[in-house]
């Protein structure tokens, strides 16, 4: 009878509880990253839509509103509506970017030329990887790999990012694509310095560099976020974020007006659209990033704590995507309003005010801190 026990237990368990612990953590990874990923590039391809439809709206346009497949123009009223929205447009876009020529020039560091844009897309999505997206959906965690000091990785990796542009302004072995690419190699290192000192008063409060237990320390409610406690720190990161996206008014490094294109102006094809989705990427994760520092990661407005049910654990991730999708925004927003910086106005901004700013908020959170303790 306990041998044929055994088999009847054995023949109904499950594929799943058939795998080991490592096998099942695998397992599960990868989904994460799958989806992750494929989450990514959706917004990658519509945030480019977005833009497109703000700028119009500021600039009393209609934007996108011709591109529709064929069987879906032939619809009379949902046709003409989706037509109108122009949802077709970043599919549009991608295929275009595939099937445009690939053209490299005789004159370029072929090598180089050919890896600058892998180096420059792959950083934003690593970037990703501490960030937790959610509470818990079931036993897993919605966070891909919850390091102890995830925000350390995420600097690391992020300096990384400008190691693409300049040498995609040195490959080009072209005046133009030269300057963007050392105009963004000074940018990106002046603005790192900013935006890594200015997180250091939160973790000074937490006192943790895991980014799980920074969302768990804003649990409360909306008024434990670190945006409340922490705003001068929370203005430096995001004109931080700002200058290390290349986003106007820090454009510097490609700037139209005066140098053409910037670093990737010798680039065409599939190779330009790695640029694209390097830019709109690290935008996205930037926007991950303050949502998980400041803005109380998936805690909802009235506070919260791990989801016991699928349900909730969705809710989470919806409460998480809904404030990116608030700051990606104003990213966008941002840029059809302002004006860009003059280069000497980006350095001083950077050097003569973020720094000695973040320093005495630093210092001021140490005081705080040590008073109280």
């Amino acid at each position: 009878m306990p041998v044929c026990q055994s088999k009847f237990e054995h023949r109904s368990m499950t594929w799943m509880q058939q795998l080991t612990e490592t096998q099942q953590w695998l397992l599960f990874s990868a989904v994460k990253i799958a989806v992750v990923f494929g989450v990514v590039m959706f917004f990658v391809a519509y945030a480019v839509l977005v833009e497109r439809k703000v700028s119009a709206f500021i600039q009393d346009r209609v934007g996108p509103n011709r591109t529709v497949p064929p069987f879906i123009d032939a619809i009379p009223v949902l046709g003409r509506f989706l037509k109108r929205l122009g949802i077709f447009q970043p599919m549009a876009d991608g295929l275009k970017f595939l099937l445009k020529e690939d053209f490299t020039p005789d004159y370029v560091r072929k090598v180089y030329f050919w890896l600058a844009p892998a180096i420059t897309a792959i950083p934003a999505f690593l970037t990703l990887a501490v960030i937790p997206f959610g509470s818990q959906l079931g036993r897993q965690p919605m966070v891909i790999a919850d390091l102890n000091v995830g925000i350390l990785y995420t600097f690391g990796i992020v300096s990384l990012g400008v190691y693409g542009i300049v040498l995609a302004g040195w490959a080009s072995n072209s005046k133009y694509p030269f300057l963007g690419g050392i105009r963004s190699s000074a940018q990106l290192i002046s603005y790192e310095i900013a935006m890594g000192m200015s997180v250091v008063p939160v973790f000074m409060l937490v006192g943790d560099l895991n980014l799980s237990k920074v969302i768990a320390y804003q649990s409360g409610s909306a008024f434990d976020w670190m945006l409340f406690k922490q705003p001068i720190a929370f203005a430096i990161f995001m004109v931080a974020a700002f200058a290390e996206t290349n986003r106007l008014p820090f454009d510097l490094p490609e700037s139209e007006t005066e140098l053409v294109g910037g670093y990737h102006t010798e680039y065409s094809s599939m190779k330009f659209a790695l640029f694209f989705l390097g830019e709109y990427a690290n935008m996205i994760a930037s926007s991950a990033m303050m949502v998980t520092l400041f803005l109380g990661g998936w805690t909802p407005l009235w506070g919260g704590t791990p989801a016991s049910t699928i349900w909730g654990g969705l809710v989470h991730i919806g409460w998480f995507l809904a404030k990116m999708i608030a700051l990606m925004v104003v990213f966008i927003w941002v840029r059809w309003m302002l004006p860009r910086f003059r280069y000497d106005q980006l350095m001083d901004l950077g050097w003569r005010v973020f720094i000695p700013m973040a320093l005495v908020n630093i210092l001021i959170t140490a005081v705080v801190l040590f008073i109280r303790h």
